[in-house]
């Protein structure tokens, strides 16, 4: 590797560096941001109807979700995982390729409907009404 040609450089992870480190100010981030899409928002995760239907199911349960055991909590915890809501983007332009290569599932819409069969097996599992 070319970095080990440098003897004074050094590999730290983050949590070494805060350890010896300390703040010098604020990073202020005033809007959310992203990686993903030539518009570098959101709106590859919540911007069509089925992401926010499938967040707003996943948000309602999280008081119940709470009030139960870890296997529960657990599973609440993955289903909020972002990729789920990746795989339900129908933002499909210049670099639309990038949300198909990363995605197991033909289409947005079988993606959502495999989420919410996962979310309506937990609503069971909290014996919440479906």
């Amino acid at each position: 590797f070319e970095v080990m040609k440098y003897e004074h450089l050094e590999f730290k992870t983050p949590s070494e560096i805060l350890r010896e480190k300390r703040p010098v100010g604020v990073y202020d981030v005033p809007y959310l941001s992203s990686w993903a899409d030539v518009h570098r928002d959101l709106s590859a995760w919540l911007e069509n109807g089925m992401q926010n239907h499938a967040f707003k199911e996943l948000k309602a349960l999280e008081e119940k979700v709470k009030s139960q055991g870890n296997e529960v909590l657990d599973a609440w915890r993955k289903l909020q995982i972002s990729d789920h809501f990746y795989f339900m983007c129908t933002k499909w332009f210049a670099d639309g390729d990038v949300h198909k290569y990363f995605n197991p599932y033909e289409n947005p819409y079988e993606a959502f409907i495999n989420y919410m069969n996962v979310l309506t097996d937990l609503k069971h599992r909290l014996g919440a009404s479906v």
